[in-house]
């Protein structure tokens, strides 16, 4: 199919040539996503932190890899919550539930709830203590009080 030449500026219709290749469809690019002006929401800044954390954890614990299925962020009326499956090599997995302090989110208390959970999982991942705590929501019906196994951990001067 040829299309008549359109003159444009001083060309005219005799001396205009015309382009009849086939060229592709060129898909529009995306819309750049830019970041949102305010400030994270601390609690979802918690979450992203934890669950970025899963190859750290998995070292921590020695595993092959770790997934961090679930994390709830401290508040005033609940304790934070974190749940990590650690795979090990045979494809042995440990499901394990965290439980840390009922607070405020702080910068602090995430980073100290991250610094607690993985010192647990390099220390052996003991089972046995007065830090393990009924938990109807963890998978095996137990959860690690990490502050609470913190406190024991920790020498006394």
């Amino acid at each position: 199919m040829v299309l008549p030449a359109v003159p444009t500026g001083g060309q005219t219709a005799e001396n205009c040539v015309v382009d009849t290749a086939l060229r592709p469809a060129v898909p529009p690019l995306p819309v750049p996503v830019h970041r949102p002006a305010t400030p994270m929401d601390p609690a979802q800044e918690f979450v992203t932190r934890l669950r970025a954390s899963a190859s750290s954890l998995a070292a921590a614990a020695g595993a092959e890899s770790a997934v961090v299925r679930e994390v709830v962020p401290p508040a005033r009326h609940r304790r934070s919550r974190c749940r990590v499956v650690l795979r090990f090599t045979g494809r042995e997995e440990t499901d394990v539930t965290f439980l840390g302090p009922v607070s405020s989110l702080t910068a602090g208390t995430e980073r100290a709830f991250d610094l607690q959970i993985r010192a647990w999982l390099a220390s052996g991942q003991g089972r046995e203590g007065s830090w393990l705590v009924a938990d109807e929501e963890a998978s095996d019906g137990v959860a690690v009080d990490v502050t609470a196994w913190s406190a024991t951990a920790r020498p006394t001067d």
